[in-house]
C-alpha cells in the first residue's frame, strides 16, 4: 500500500504546481537565459566565420582595429554593469535620501541647542545694552540653523 501511494502523491504534487511557484519561475528563467546565451554564442561564432581572412601585410592597422573593438566591448560591458548596479541600488536610494536628510537635520539642530542658552542669557540686551550686537548675531545663527534643521526633517517627511 505504501508503494502505490508514493507515485500517486508525487504525481499530485507535480500536476498541482501552480505557475506562480518559485521553482517554475526559476526553471523558466534559466531556460530562457540559456537559450539567449546560446543564440549570442552562435551569432558571435557566425560573425567570426564570415569575416574574410585579412592579410598579414597590415599588422598595425589590424592592431588598431583590435584595440578599437576591445575599447568598444569594454564600454558596452561597463555600461551594462553600471545599469545593473543602478537597478540594484535604486530601492536603497530613496531610503538613503531620507536618512541623509534626517542626519543633516540633526547636525543643523546642534548649533541651535548650543546657542540657545546664550541667547536666553543675553535676552535683556535685545534692544540696547552691552551685548546687543552679540544678541543679534546669536539670534540670527539660531534662526538660520533652526530653519535649516526643521526644513531638512520636513523634506525627509515629504519623501
Amino acid at each position: 500500500m505504501v508503494k502505490s501511494a508514493s507515485p500517486h502523491v508525487a504525481a499530485t504534487i507535480i500536476n498541482g504546481m501552480r505557475p506562480q511557484t518559485i521553482g517554475r519561475v526559476l526553471g523558466t528563467g534559466l531556460r530562457v537565459a540559456g537559450r539567449m546565451a546560446g543564440e549570442r554564442l552562435a551569432a558571435s561564432a557566425q560573425s567570426v566565420a564570415t569575416q574574410p581572412a585579412q592579410p598579414q601585410a597590415q599588422p598595425l592597422a589590424n592592431a588598431a582595429v583590435r584595440v578599437q573593438a576591445a575599447k568598444q566591448a569594454t564600454v558596452q560591458a561597463s555600461g551594462g554593469v553600471a545599469r545593473g548596479i543602478g537597478g540594484f541600488l535604486r530601492p536603497f536610494r530613496r531610503v538613503g535620501g531620507k536618512i541623509w536628510l534626517e542626519v543633516t537635520g540633526v547636525f543643523f539642530l546642534l548649533p541651535v541647542i548650543v546657542f540657545t542658552p546664550n541667547l536666553w542669557r543675553m535676552r535683556a540686551s535685545w534692544a540696547h545694552g552691552p551685548d546687543h550686537r552679540m544678541f543679534l548675531i546669536t539670534a540670527m545663527v539660531v534662526a538660520v540653523f533652526l530653519y535649516l534643521g526643521v526644513t531638512s526633517f520636513w523634506r525627509a517627511r515629504r519623501r
